[in-house]
């Protein structure tokens, strides 16, 4: 029987045209809004720096001003600070002597920090720390008032982490002191000056950041559902794909039969009408399991399976199940290894689903084996749970295979796409029914050599207390 394939190729190829597109547009918008960002965040730094400066030397103007203001006179200079050794000529020893005093001998350091320290709060830049210096040139002498870290400060330019700011401190013009006082200048650093400025803007960078973030995340959510329908839409195809063969199969047989019951030498013939009634009755139960399979996925799907739970025993469920087996086993020749072992086999589950559950993946075993197949199951107990391995030496599954067999309808591939029978819903089905149960279930499995499927599934409450017992 050929194989039927019924596709949407309009939808298909649309969606996958469409996909590249929509991920480059967004991708391109995302990367746009991030530069736009950067950039509005550097032109906001450039503006708080200017801002800062502009600040810290309306401060530094003010404390000038006060200071030229209070600085007022002194009586000249007192000969101790003349050394022994200098010979001074007597016009500029003269003008030395009678030298008003400057802003840097009439302050202290803390008189000058503190005018500073108001100036700053005056000008919205409380807590911000500053070195500070006054020089001014007297002839030969260089008379300096500074804060104790300015020369470490002065020093640091690495990185641009320090901002240095100077303005001259000028007697007004007309003052009876114009020209006899030297020229004296205040410098301020304002080290750290990228830290200030970052926890200015703080709130705006961390909203920026963080709605750049919620861009990220739900760009990442666009495609990873643009993904999944994708996926869901060849899944889909897929499914429809095996559907129609698993049902145009036994059609096309059911329809063969009816036809020769219809032939008057096997109307008179009664082994011939009873074989093509069986091969009528097998077909329609064929039909009849695949439909159930498909509403079984559907009920799952819903969540609304109700399990008829009670005790029993899993090594009887597990003779069960592999009676169905022994035929197909000996076309094949193939070979059943049981090994149940299991001090206590009594559980609380449904004996229909979990029959179900062993028969799957038996039949899974038998669908990918190759010659010389060998199935071996085993059991084995401890305190609380009961394990059961079914293992086989069929081809065996790569890691990618691997990581989605319990996916609904995925089914492992070995060239044909309808080489092996089914909906691949069997072990989907599966994981659920021991998810349902409380139990867990794994898969091992080296391509080429085989798999092992393991399920663990909680022993019976009394079955747990005579094992401790034991």
């Amino acid at each position: 029987m050929s194989d039927v394939k019924i596709l949407c190729p309009h939808n298909y190829i649309a969606v996958k045209k469409i996909f590249p597109i929509i991920i480059v547009l967004i991708s391109l918008s995302l990367i746009g809004i991030i530069l736009i960002q950067v950039s509005w965040f550097r032109t906001m730094l450039e503006n708080k720096r200017e801002e800062l400066a502009q600040r810290v030397i309306r401060s530094m103007v003010e404390v000038g001003n006060e200071l030229m203001e209070e600085r007022g006179t002194l009586p000249p200079l007192k000969n101790s600070r003349i050394r022994p050794q200098f010979s001074w000529p007597s016009d500029e020893l003269s003008l030395e002597l009678m030298r008003p005093a400057t802003v840097a001998e009439k302050f202290t350091e803390f008189e000058i920090k503190e005018k500073l320290d108001k100036a700053f709060n005056r000008n919205s830049l409380k807590n911000t720390d500053f070195e500070f210096a006054i020089t001014s040139n007297v002839n030969m002498f260089r008379y300096e008032k500074r804060s104790p870290q300015f020369i470490n400060l002065i020093d640091d330019t690495i990185g641009n982490r320090i901002s240095t700011f100077s303005i001259p401190l000028q007697v007004p013009s007309g003052s009876n002191f114009e020209g006899l006082i030297p020229e004296e200048e205040l410098t301020l650093i304002v080290p750290n000056i990228h830290h200030i400025l970052f926890n200015q803007m703080r709130w705006m960078l961390g909203g920026s950041i963080l709605f750049t973030l919620i861009i990220i995340a739900a760009f990442y959510v666009t495609v990873k559902a643009l993904v999944g329908q994708k996926k869901l839409s060849e899944i889909k195809n897929d499914f429809i794909n095996n559907m129609t063969h698993e049902f145009k199969t036994p059609l096309a047989t059911i329809s063969l039969a009816v036809d020769a019951l219809k032939n008057e030498k096997v109307l008179q013939n009664r082994d011939k009408i009873e074989y093509f009634s069986g091969i009528i009755k097998e077909e329609s139960k064929r039909m009849n399991k695949q439909v159930e399979t498909i509403l079984q996925a559907a009920l799952l799907e819903r969540q609304e399976l109700q399990l008829n739970l009670k005790e029993i025993h899993v090594h009887d469920v597990i003779h069960a199940a592999l009676d169905n087996f022994h035929l197909q086993l000996e076309e094949i020749d193939g070979k059943l290894d049981m090994q149940l072992q299991a001090l206590s086999d009594v559980i609380e589950a449904d004996e229909v689903h979990f029959t179900n559950v062993i028969f799957n993946l038996v039949e899974n075993a038998v669908k990918y084996s190759k010659e010389d197949l060998l199935i071996r199951i085993s059991s084995q107990s401890n305190a609380k749970s009961i394990i059961i391995k079914i293992e086989d030496n069929g081809i065996g599954m790569n890691k990618e295979t691997l990581k989605r067999i319990f996916e609904k309808f995925y089914r492992a591939h070995t060239g044909n796409i309808h080489n092996v029978k089914g909906f691949g819903l069997g072990l989907s089905y599966v994981q659920t029914i021991v998810d349902a149960h409380h139990g867990k279930i794994k898969a091992e499995s080296t391509l080429g050599k085989g798999t092992v499927f393991t399920i663990e599934m909680p022993l019976l409450q009394k079955q747990q207390a005579a094992v401790a017992v034991a």
